[in-house]
């Protein structure tokens, strides 16, 4: 191969991204997705000084004693409504990665991160509680346009040798902000008493920090010329992004999916839904945005205090010990960008899955029996990190990798909207039904988490293509033949390609 190359003029393409790519990875990622961890992560800590909180203002406005039922759903408000934030956001964010550009859309959103900073700051000085459903309302639109738009902009400035590892990008910093939100969360920083409304406004921080950032790289290239028809503008974005080396090759694959949409606007949402020929990338984008909220990583996260503390850690040190689990997943997190352009999307997300399922196993055997023998709990906590490692290495890196590989550019935005939805419908439900299974169902819950990874690693064993190292017009010729692993009638293929 190498004599090949060497014959051809040519070379294998570097693993290793150009500085002004991997810098803009970075700008992107801490105003994107990091902030939807950071805000999922931050509410934990100052649980009760914010309880108490609420009812000093309640008992200020009306005089009387707050009831302890509507205590509970006030503050299950301020927690959850973060969700319905994020469901508008999906929204908004594919709207607007059409009408003001990836770039654009992703520095526009940092305006509502400060807003929002500025109005849970303040909520404590005012004595209005009601400003942190507010603060917590704005920040949720945050996080869905950025966890819709990030992925968005890395997957469209990556080569194709890189962009599974870009975006990946997105679970990166997603676990980065979860980890760095237990750790600002710790009682010796800001998750005492005093300072619980300062950690609520910390979200300027990456905000401000992807505002001085970001405006120094480019537009995605693929949106200047193929949304745009900007060539020139997207050549030169091409040479700052991929060097010299690779540009010619980059921008012929970009011509070539421009003229096979023969001009194509970008698609709406519903109009996904009436497209026979995108049938099967967007079953599988709904399937695995919901199966990733769905697969019992949540129900780890409800039990890990519970199993700590069996195995005899002192509660006042629980905290320290759940910076493990965040840790945990912020490493295997950065272990799937570096092992997704190796070893392939297909590969990683059922093998996860399927190695989920094998934990729910493990789990709900040695909660049945944690009383039993002594050693059980530990095994227990093996098993939480080991569940943990399956879900980072698998689901939680190459969802997002896997919705922008799918779809050809003029659908794309449309597809992170519908994926986006579907995730943040699946959190909500897991949100409000989840204590309802546990106690119904307690360690056995597992079992249906056991059933849902099954079902979906096997759907996608059957249905999903290796997508590595190929551009979007080869995975949708590829999508084209496949239906649950046979091969379409040419009379088939032959409709299809009229629309294509």
């Amino acid at each position: 191969m190498e004599c090949q190359a060497l014959l051809t003029g040519t070379r294998s393409p570097s693993k290793i991204p150009s500085k002004t790519l991997f810098l803009a990875f970075c700008a992107t990622g801490i105003g994107g997705s990091f902030q939807y961890g950071y805000n999922t992560s931050i509410i934990n800590a100052p649980t009760k000084p914010i309880q108490k909180f609420i009812n000093e203002s309640w008992n200020s406005h009306y005089s009387s004693e707050l009831d302890e039922n509507l205590l509970t759903l006030l503050w299950s408000t301020i927690a959850s409504v973060f969700t319905l934030g994020g469901l508008l956001g999906s929204h908004v964010g594919g709207y607007m990665a059409i009408k003001v550009g990836r770039k654009g859309a992703l520095l526009m959103n940092n305006t509502i991160a400060l807003l929002a900073s500025l109005v849970m700051g303040i909520s404590y000085p005012t004595g209005l509680f009601e400003l942190l459903i507010v603060g917590r309302f704005l920040i949720g639109i945050n996080a869905g346009i950025g966890i819709c738009v990030q992925p968005l902009y890395l997957g469209e400035i990556a080569p194709k040798h890189l962009r599974g590892a870009m975006a990946v990008g997105s679970s990166i910093f997603l676990t980065g902000g979860i980890l760095a939100g237990q750790i600002v969360g710790l009682r010796e920083l800001l998750g005492g008493e005093m300072y619980w409304p300062v950690l609520l406004s910390t979200s300027w921080i990456p905000a401000a920090v992807q505002l001085l950032t970001l405006p120094w790289f480019p537009e995605s290239p693929r949106y200047l010329l193929i949304d745009r028809q900007e060539e020139e503008k997207c050549s030169k974005a091409l040479k700052a992004f991929q060097g010299l080396a690779r540009y010619q090759a980059e921008m012929e694959d970009m011509q070539k999916e421009s003229l096979a949409l023969h001009g194509e606007k970008p698609k709406k949402s519903w109009e996904l839904f009436t497209d026979r020929t995108v049938r099967w990338q967007l079953v599988t984008v709904i399937l695995i945005s919901a199966a990733q909220q769905l697969s019992g990583i949540n129900a780890i996260y409800f039990y890990a205090g519970y199993i700590f503390t069996q195995a005899g850690i002192p509660a006042e040190n629980i905290p320290y010990v759940t910076l493990g689990t965040g840790a945990c997943e912020c490493i295997t997190a950065l272990t799937c960008g570096l092992l997704i352009d190796f070893v392939g999307r297909r590969v990683l997300i059922i093998g996860g899955y399927t190695l989920m399922a094998f934990w729910c196993i493990v789990l709900t055997l040695t909660l049945t029996y944690q009383d039993i023998y002594a050693w059980v709990p530990y095994i227990s906590m093996a098993a939480i990190f080991a569940f943990i490692l399956s879900f980072g290495l698998g689901p939680g890196g190459v969802t997002v990798t896997l919705t922008a590989e799918l779809f050809m550019q003029t659908l794309r935005p449309a597809a992170y909207v519908i994926g986006g939805t579907m995730g943040w419908l699946s959190f909500f439900i897991v949100g409000m039904l989840f204590p309802f299974i546990v106690n119904g169902l307690q360690q056995y819950c597992f079992l249906v988490f056991l059933v849902e990874c099954c079902l979906i690693a096997t759907f996608l064993f059957f249905v999903i293509p290796e997508t590595k190292n190929k551009s979007f017009l080869e995975i949708n010729q590829e999508f084209k033949h496949f239906k649950f692993g046979r091969r379409k009638t040419n009379q088939d293929d032959r409709q299809i390609d009229e629309r294509v």
